[in-house]
């Protein structure tokens, strides 16, 4: 599967699950690289092709003390000439998914074991509609036009163009002609063969045009824009979240000419977004295949097209939009109902009490059974908590250390990853999902916790499945390391959804497709303000790259939040799809300053009250594939000032953030076009950049005017919310005529938009199409 030896592998990564970085290959000059010559063969009918290969080699040249890297065309050295190809001829293929979406597949040598359905993929195949794109032959090859662009062919020197329906050229691949008028050494799009075990990969090589941005890849906590950045797609243990691993990375991303690239594979990837040469863009993918889906349009239709082939988020259940209050960790049932107590006699509103590592007899040994000494009744405990409004999450892992009362019994059964003898590569036990009866064993574990009154599982780590392991699909951790995540994910889900008919998790790790099984959470942050700028920044990334369910430790995790921090982050958190608290005790707001409960009660009451729009809005994005965390150009993709920012978002489509990340009361605040109303100080705003003072709760929030946001009176739980009666406030300055805002009821079968209109002093409901199900009260916000 790639057949990767470990000389190949060796040099890449030089700790345990140290990230791998495929680019090395791509600049190991022992090796050969065959570039895309031309169209040998092509089929408009059928979209298949061949295309011929030429093999260079790297040569040195040395000018004035300075050594020179080119390639240059090898001479045929195959012996026997008979038996093996000078300049190969393989596969190419384009077929058409959608109106707005393209696939073109390349491989790289004969495939002889071709998986059916890929996990990546909704139905696990891509449908083709080569229907909904015309033909017409070219005096230099091929083409097909669509609705919303076209794609050339060029036969000779190669190239796969793609444009607009304007005609604007989006993105070309590179060809080496095109790269013969500089000196500097630029790969074109190729593949690689390896000295070491004559294994291959492919480098997908197209152009970037100035000014392009490009943004996406997962959970990235680096500059917003990926531009100018080398990015390695490979699952970690990113141990923080300013740095340049990820435990969330995805192979996608999107541009700002209007395009979106899906790399469909999960072996390592290594993407230089014109960091070394700025105008070239190479993918450079550890698989020997290249199967890439390209999307047409702006950022919202891309997001789209891209989730219906790899899967909308399912709507999680409305209490999982209330507070989770968590620490690592509570020990006991008297803690878990101490917490509990607390929570309503202080008036936090609360949905979810979560036990992280200490809930078995032995501290992070997870055996899937409560301690019985510091347990004494777990089912009673849920039962009265769920009374109250609390539902119970609980923490778990996918390794065993050999401590471990159930290390012999996954061991014994074959339910781990093997190494190439047939031990374990690590000490610890790692479930092999790719293995049916671990998936059994494993969701039965879960299923008599379930049964006892558990809500939902932390679904955590899941980076470090082994690279050199052997997996009971015959495949090695080149290809199933980075797909662990969503083997993990889906089976947690899926368990979840049978037993209790919603799909929900609280999970760290992802690859493609895993926004199906909501929700995942940024991992261990610093307790410092870079550290809360950069989990904005990761939240942003992952919200363009198909997900639309995100949260974070509010304070930050590894320390004793600093209460001025954990005073700013707070309502950054309840401005956020879903919120928990959690991270080295104490987190319990009770345990600050009076001052700071009042603060935290203060930002959590505005969170309840909102929660019309907050499922509205979650609902929503659901359907279209949208982050509820936001980046502006999402919904202003036409105002270029909205392309620059990174340090504030659009919480769902009608409310401005920006968080305040350094101890101050006002700060720089850049406002997409149209007029913008202060949710704290009532104080309107024009487009363009401002200096805004935060109000009561630090932090700055505005609502685009005309927008109607539905309030509920404030419960402590989302139990106790009555849903019949909704406060519609109506953000809209005096010249403002109409407005309107989304209400989805629970239980209802759509999203419903509600208008208002204004009569005399105040606006009333011009169209209301919940009648009867709900009544309104509106309320003028001037």
């Amino acid at each position: 599967m790639g057949g990767h030896s470990m000389q190949a592998q060796v040099q890449n990564a030089d700790v345990l699950n140290g990230p791998i970085d495929i680019s090395k290959d791509f600049e190991n000059y022992l090796n050969a690289f065959y570039f895309a010559d031309e169209l040998a063969s092509f089929d408009p009918a059928t979209g298949k092709g061949t295309v011929k290969y030429i093999r260079n080699t790297y040569q040195i040249r040395h000018a004035f003390d300075n050594m020179l890297m080119k390639p240059v065309v090898t001479p045929p050295n195959e012996f026997p000439t008979t038996e093996y190809e000078v300049s190969p001829v393989l596969p190419f293929s384009i077929q058409f998914v959608s109106e707005r979406a393209v696939r073109i597949k390349m491989a790289s040598g004969p495939q002889f074991h071709q998986p059916t359905e890929s996990l990546m993929l909704v139905n696990g195949t891509a449908p083709n509609h080569p229907e909904l794109w015309k033909y017409s032959k070219t005096t230099t090859g091929h083409k097909y036009t669509g609705k919303y662009g076209s794609v050339e062919i060029i036969a000779n020197p190669w190239h796969v163009k793609i444009y607009d329906a304007a005609g604007k050229l989006l993105t070309s691949t590179i060809h080496d002609k095109d790269v013969q008028n500089t000196y500097t050494p630029i790969l074109p799009f190729s593949f690689v063969r390896r000295t070491a075990d004559y294994s291959r990969s492919m480098a997908p090589v197209f152009s970037l045009e100035p000014d392009e941005k490009i943004f996406g890849c997962g959970e990235s906590f680096t500059n917003f824009n990926k531009r100018g950045q080398k990015v390695i797609l490979y699952t970690d243990d990113a141990n923080g979240v300013q740095n340049e691993t990820m435990y969330k990375p995805i192979p996608f991303y999107m541009s700002s000419r209007g395009y979106g690239v899906f790399m469909h594979t999960s072996s390592p990837i290594t993407v230089d977004f014109g960091k070394y040469e700025a105008n070239t863009n190479k993918m450079m993918i550890g698989d020997d295949e290249a199967d890439l889906f390209l999307f047409i349009g702006e950022p919202k239709d891309i997001l789209d097209e891209y989730t219906d082939l790899t899967g909308k988020a399912s709507m999680p259940p409305l209490w999982s939009f209330g507070l989770w209050m968590s620490r690592i960790t509570y020990f006991s049932e008297k803690e878990g109902r101490e917490v509990a107590k607390n929570l309503r006699k202080n008036k936090i509103p609360s949905d979810v009490i979560h036990f992280d590592t200490g809930w078995f007899d032995t501290d992070w040994r997870n055996n899937y059974q409560f301690a019985s000494k510091r347990f004494e009744d777990p089912v009673k405990m849920m039962v009265d908590l769920k009374k109250d409004g609390f539902n119970i999450c609980l923490w778990q892992l996918p390794y065993f250390t050999p401590k471990n009362t159930l290390f012999n019994e996954i061991v014994d059964n074959n339910l781990a990853v093997k190494d190439r003898k047939g031990n374990l590569p690590y000490e610890d036990a790692v479930l092999d999902f790719t293995n049916p009866a671990t998936i059994k064993w494993y969701q039965g574990k879960l299923k008599n916790l379930f049964d006892q009154g558990v809500a939902v599982f932390k679904v955590d780590f899941g980076e470090a499945a082994p690279y050199d392991g052997i997996y009971s699909n015959g495949r090695t951790g080149f290809y199933e390391h980075n797909l662990y995540p969503l083997r993990y994910n889906k089976a947690v889900a899926e368990v979840t959804q049978r037993e209790k008919g919603y799909t929900l998790i609280w999970a760290r790790s992802t690859w493609a497709g895993s926004q199906r099984y909501p929700l995942h959470w940024g991992g261990d942050a610093a307790t410092t303000n870079g550290a809360m700028s950069a989990t904005l920044r990761g939240g942003l990334s992952l919200g363009l790259s198909g997900f639309s369910f995100w949260s974070h430790d509010v304070g930050g995790f590894v320390t004793k939040s600093p209460e001025p921090l954990y005073r700013r982050w707070t309502p950054f958190g309840m401005l956020t799809s879903h919120v928990r608290s959690h991270g080295e005790p104490p987190k319990e707001p009770w345990l600050y300053s009076s001052d700071f409960l009042e603060m935290y009660r203060n930002a959590d009451n505005m969170r309840y009250e909102l929660m019309p729009y907050i499922y509205a809005q979650a609902k929503d994005c659901t359907e279209r594939g949208l982050p509820m965390m936001r980046a502006l150009f999402v919904e202003y993709p036409n105002d270029p000032g909205s392309w620059l920012v990174d340090n504030e978002y659009l919480f769902g489509s009608d409310m401005l953030v920006a968080p305040l990340f350094e101890e101050v009361t006002e700060r720089d605040v850049y406002l997409p076009p149209g007029q913008w109303i202060d949710y704290q100080t009532k104080k309107v705003y024009e487009g363009g950049w401002h200096k805004i003072k935060a109000g009561d709760l630090p932090i700055v929030v505005l609502v685009k005017n005309g927008t109607v946001l539905p309030h509920i009176k404030l419960a402590q739980s989302t139990q106790d919310m009555d849903w019949s009666k909704l406060t519609l406030k109506v953000y809209a300055t005096d010249a403002t005529t109409a407005a309107t805002g989304k209400v989805y009821l629970p239980g209802s079968d759509a999203v419903q938009t509600v208008s208002t209109a204004k009569k005399g002093s105040s606006f009333e409901v011009s169209q209301n199409p919940l009648n009867g199900k709900t009544t309104f009260k509106t309320e003028w916000v001037k």
